[in-house]
Order: C-alpha cells, then sequence, then structure tokens
C-alpha cells in the first residue's frame, strides 16, 4: 500500500557518509521535531537524476531553507557510498542529505518501489517529493512514469 499524506513516516535505519566512512542514520532521526523536505530518485548518476532532480534541490536549498525548512535530503535504492560520491559529483555539501537505501526497505515500506529487473537495475524507488513535518506527511509528489515535475524543487517550492 503507497503511504498517503496525512500518514507517518516508517522507523527505518538508513546509510550515509560521515567523514569519509558510512554511517547508520534512522527516520525518526531525520524526521522528528522537523520540517524535511525529501525527494526519491530511481538512481544516483542516471541522466534525469543527475540533470534536474538533485541539482533543483542544490541550487534552491537556500530558498527551500527560507520556508522555514529545517533539512533536504535524497534517497535512493543504492548504497551510502555511492549516495556520498553522487552528492560530492554534484556539490550536494550540506545543502542536501545524500541517503542509502541499499536494500529498499524504505522504499518498500513507503509503497513507492518499482521493478527494474527487466532493465538490468533491479527495485528501484519511484521518483516522488513530500513535505514532512514532524515525522508526518504533509505534501506528496510521486511522478507518473518517466516524467519529472511533481518532484522538481520548483513544485515543492510552490507547496512550502
Amino acid at each position: 500500500m503507497t503511504i498517503r499524506v496525512g500518514d507517518k513516516i516508517p522507523s527505518v535505519k538508513l546509510k550515509t557518509m560521515k567523514d569519509g566512512k558510512m554511517s547508520d542514520i534512522t527516520t525518526d532521526e531525520i524526521f522528528r521535531g522537523k520540517k524535511v523536505v525529501l525527494f526519491a530518485v530511481p538512481g544516483a548518476f542516471t541522466p534525469t537524476c543527475s540533470m534536474q532532480h538533485l541539482p533543483g534541490f542544490v541550487e534552491k536549498a537556500g530558498e527551500i531553507r527560507a520556508k522555514g525548512v529545517d533539512s533536504i535530503a535524497c534517497i535512493s535504492v543504492n548504497d551510502a557510498f555511492v549516495m556520498g560520491a553522487w552528492g560530492k559529483e554534484q556539490k550536494a555539501g550540506d545543502k542536501v542529505m545524500m541517503l542509502g537505501d541499499g536494500g529498499a526497505e524504505f522504499t518498500n515500506a513507503m509503497g513507492l518501489s518499482m521493478d527494474l529487473t527487466k532493465n538490468g537495475m533491479g527495485v528501484r524507488s519511484q521518483r516522488y517529493a513530500m513535505i514532512v513535518q514532524d515525522g508526518v506527511i504533509k505534501d506528496l509528489f510521486v511522478e507518473k512514469p518517466g516524467a519529472f515535475e511533481a518532484s522538481s524543487a520548483e513544485n515543492v517550492l510552490k507547496h512550502l
């Protein structure tokens, strides 16, 4: 079942890079008591994700934070090393937290996975963005297959 507006974010352990080492971080740590924009991409280093999705949030990070957002996070069904390298390549720095959901635990708990095995990519996340307040989804923007507009930084900004 796909998660909906008003639902609580599932409690899951994710991975991130901290001081050059892979580190655990829980969804409770990320969302509790904070206003967070989280966006998900099908894969790090893939065309739309690398040319539009992540760059848009890096570019608009200041405007998004000015609307009262405590943090911006990007998640993908990739490991933390890949997410860290991609964030470095995209100059995400401290603008966008890069989160690895290597086993798709979070993605599956959200009900937003898709099977791209026939394309050689395995289980991946659908493309989406959401605004979360204290662990509760306030807005959710799930893209139609192959589309990129609802989950863009520009669209998220309109809803903050």
